[in-house]
This record gives C-alpha cells, sequence and structure tokens, in this order.
C-alpha cells in the first residue's frame, strides 16, 4: 500500500498486495474487479484477474495501472464462468514489469492452475538455487513463482493438496496465497499469521479476500478468518480445511493495524478503526500536551487523531486537507513546481492553525521526510508550535516480510535518539506510541513488531540481507 502522506511527499512506504477470489459464483470476474478496486490501497501499480470458463480453460486479463486503468468492459466480458481470482500489487525497486503482474498462470497436461501472492519469502534465494539446479526456468523475478515450482508437476488435480502441503512446509515468510484449478481454490495462510486472509459466503458461493471491507463491497457475509498454517479447499463440496504445519502462532503484522488496512475491515475479530482510535486515546495517556487543537495526517491517521482528541479534551480540527483528484503522475518539470505540487496535494487550513499550538497526529514515522514536511507546513500557515505523537513506537529495524523498508539507513529512528529525530523533522515535540499500548489497543497477546523492536517471528536466511533489487510480493 501507498500510505496517503507517502503518495503526498514521496517517502517510499509500501505494502506488498492484496488477492480476492471468487469460487461458484455468476461472473466471478466481475466480483473480484469489485474486490480489487476495495483493495486498491494494498497495490496501485498493477493488478490482475484470472479466470476459468465453462470449458475448464483459464484465461487471463492484467497490466500495470489501477484497476479502473487495466480494466475494462471488453477485457472483463472474455473472462467467464463461476470461478476466478486476482490481484493488485506494489513492486519494490527493481521488480516491476508485465513479467511480474500477478496472478501468474501455469499449464501443464497434468492440470492448469494460477496462483496469487500476498507477502513475502524470506527463503527465497535458498529455494530458487534449489530449484533451479533441479532444472526450474523462471520467468519472473518475483519471489511469489517459487510456489508454482515447488508444487510437484505430475500431481494431478485431486492430488494436488498433497504437493501443495509439501511446498509450503519448504517456504519460510509471511504469505497469503490463492492457487486456483479449474475445479477448486486452495486459500493458504503462512503458520505466522503475519499476513490476513478471510472467507465470505455469497450466493450460494464462496469468496476469499485479503481484508474484510472488500467482503461488504460485494455483498458476501463474513464466514472466518483463515488460521494461520491453513490451507481451505473451496469447490463443489464446499469448504474443507486442512493443516499444513502444527506449529502456528498469531503474529499478525502491527502494521496491518496502524496503517495497511482500511479502518472499515476487521483484523481477527478487531476493527481497525477502533483499533486506532484506541491507540489515538491511549497515546494522550501516554504522552499528552496542552494544545488548542488536534490534527491528523489523512488518511491512515485520522481515527487515531479521534481518540486523542476525545482522550485529551483538545477539539480535533481538519487542519490538513489532501486534493483527492491530484493523480499519480502529476508532472513536475522543475523543482519550484514540484513545492508548488506539495502544496496542492495537501495544504493547511489557515485559520484554523494560525497562531495555535497543534498536536499533528500520524501513525508512523519512517524517513521522517514526509514528518519534515507537514510540520513545516503548519508552521507556515501560522501555527505556534507543532507537536508531533505518532501513534506507533519507533520504527528502528527493517522489515522483511512484504514492506519496503529493508535497510537501517532509510529509517530515521534507526540510528538517531528520540531528541534528535525531533529536531530532523523541526517538531516542538516528539513522542511515540508504547508497545505495551499497541498490544492493549489490539486486544492481542502478540503482534509482530520487528520492525519496533528487531525481534523476527522467522529465520532471515541470507536472503533477506539482500538489498530492495528483487519483487517481494
Amino acid at each position: 500500500m501507498l500510505k496517503d502522506s507517502d503518495k503526498i511527499f514521496g517517502d517510499q512506504l509500501h505494502e506488498e498486495c492484496g488477492v480476492f477470489g471468487v469460487y461458484g459464483v455468476e461472473d466471478a470476474a466481475g466480483i473480484v474487479y469489485y474486490g480489487l478496486h476495495a483493495l486498491q490501497h494494498r497495490g496501485q501499480e498493477a493488478c490482475g484477474i484470472v479466470s476459468v470458463g465453462d470449458s475448464g480453460r483459464l484465461d487471463v486479463v492484467k497490466g500495470e495501472g489501477l484497476v479502473t486503468e487495466v480494466f475494462n468492459h471488453s477485457n472483463l466480458a472474455s473472462l467467464t464462468g463461476r470461478t476466478a481470482i486476482g490481484h493488485v500489487r506494489y513492486s519494490t525497486t527493481g521488480g516491476g514489469g508485465m513479467m511480474n503482474v500477478q496472478p501468474f498462470m501455469f499449464r501443464h497436461f497434468t492440470g492448469d492452475f494460477a496462483l496469487a501472492h500476498n507477502g513475502n519469502l524470506v527463503n527465497s534465494r535458498e529455494l530458487t538455487h534449489y530449484l533451479e539446479a533441479r532444472g526450474s526456468l523462471f520467468h519472473s523475478s518475483s519471489d511469489s513463482e517459487i510456489l508454482a515450482h515447488l508444487i510437484k508437476k505430475e500431481s494431478n488435480d485431486t492430488a494436488r493438496i498433497f504437493a501443495i502441503i509439501d511446498a509450503l512446509n519448504m517456504l519460510e515468510g509471511a504469505f497469503a496465497f490463492l492457487i486456483m484449478t479449474k475445479n477448486r481454490i486452495y486459500a493458504c495462510r503462512d503458520k505466522y499469521g503475519l499476513r490476513p486472509l478471510s472467507i465470505g459466503r455469497l450466493n450460494g458461493g464462496y469468496v476469499v479476500s485479503s481484508e474484510t471491507c472488500a467482503l461488504d463491497i460485494v455483498g458476501a457475509e463474513f464466514v472466518r478468518d483463515i488460521e494461520p498454517g491453513e490451507i481451505v479447499t473451496i469447490d463443489d463440496h464446499g469448504i474443507r480445511s486442512r493443516d499444513y504445519s502444527m506449529y502456528k502462532r498469531r503474529c499478525m503484522c502491527a502494521m496491518e493495524y496502524i496503517y495497511f488496512s482500511r479502518p472499515d475491515s476487521d483484523i481477527e475479530g478487531c476493527n481497525v478503526h477502533a483499533f486506532r482510535k484506541q491507540s489515538g486515546r491511549l497515546l494522550y495517556e501516554e504522552h499528552p500536551v496542552e494544545a488548542d487543537v488536534v490534527i491528523g495526517v489523512p488518511d491512515s491517521s485520522l481515527s487515531a487523531a479521534i481518540g486523542f482528541s476525545e482522550a485529551s479534551g483538545i477539539p480535533y480540527e481538519m487542519g490538513l486537507i489532501k486534493n483527492k483528484y491530484i493523480g499519480r503522475t502529476f508532472i513536475q518539470p522543475s523543482q519550484a513546481m514540484r513545492e508548488k505540487g506539495v502544496r496542492m496535494k495537501l495544504s493547511a487550513v489557515r485559520s484554523l492553525v494560525k497562531d495555535k499550538s497543534v498536536v499533528l497526529i500520524d501513525d508512523s514515522i519512517v524517513r521522517g521526510t514526509t514528518s519534515l514536511r507537514i510540520v513545516r507546513l503548519l508552521k507556515e500557515a501560522g501555527a505556534r508550535e507543532v507537536h508531533v505523537r505518532i501513534a506507533s513506537p519507533q520504527i528502528k529495524h527493517p522489515c522483511f516480510y512484504g514492506v519496503d523498508m529493508s535497510t537501517y539507513d532509510e529509517l530515521l529512528c534507526a540510528n538517531r535518539t528520540k531528541e534528535e529525530a525531533r529536531l530532523a523533522i523541526e517538531a516542538d515535540s516528539l513522542e511515540f506510541l508504547s508497545q505495551e499500548a499497541l498490544l492493549a489497543a489490539s486486544r492481542r497477546n502478540e503482534l509482530c513488531m520487528a520492525c519496533f523492536d528487531g525481534h523476527y517471528v522467522t529465520d532471515l536466511y541470507h536472503s533477506a540481507d539482500r538489498s530492495k533489487n528483487n519483487d517481494n510480493c
């Protein structure tokens, strides 16, 4: 996902991808289209849909761009049938291009299948070397293709579940996979529970989605979350469950709650908006401040700002306004125009901040360039003071599970004290939510907080030390 404030200012923090599948429902591809539109925040560079026609043939439409740019009435009409899977993606540096656009489709005499993946495999380099030494040829630079090569090609459709189990047990990292054959969909989630995946019921069939908000959009009834280490098979027999691993943890990525997921999604029983609002309340309890107004950075920080305002009694105001009509390819041919472009995309409401002490709420600080520019924007609009409060702990460590921040050098807080970070963003004060409060807000005992404390839930292997040269979707 491209964070809203990052889109404004070019901070390059991104989430990996989103997946959506439909089984046993008329016009499955059309439903997937709307599901992908609801998941657009999880990937804005490319998307695709593969469907199973009445003849059993798998057909694909995919391309680079937003869902509304890639699909139209004509190409959606070519995707017939009652079963389809789709994907939206963001590529890391060097991982773009059509060859990496998912879903991937594989044709084989034992039966064609398609695959869509959300997450990142930390042992991808080792597995790639293992497979290439045994004759596999890769058609993309994405680690998502590895699973297809691990599935034994000689297995037929009825035995494929066992090949998938063997393959999944060779993977290490964060993932939610959808695998579609002509007869069924397999939905698989990593044994650590790092990435969300949910099942819904729709018109006698089933829907699988990275987030529950997309189930609501297509009118599906939520059934349950897929469990860590579980494969759910969806076909004419309904849904069947099988554990591929007995090692299970519930280490949902904390950033799913903090800002990746839409506020109208529920993650393992916890509503994202409710979590963010409670984190704002706890943020005030931990770090109170006297001020005139509370302002949130649009859009993912607004829930926390409301919570902070309610707890503190300081009025909440829409002090920052985002222009939603500025496109991704906004032309900036000169430095002067680039500076004006910043103001066109986000502007401060001068009458609300002039001569005021402002509490600025943001969900996280990664590189700090966004925070610096917003602090300057508010002070140029006349704010007397800008106190920055962050509704998450300090990000001090890289993420190797699909979030695009893989080196210490790009993290503001990795090698700075809190005071040095405050000076870097030119704030009058700077405070962060504690890890204990983060757990309390989510009502959980465990989250993956490796980017905060460096305690990674998986072995990292040597492949995790690489720079962002490959697509990690």
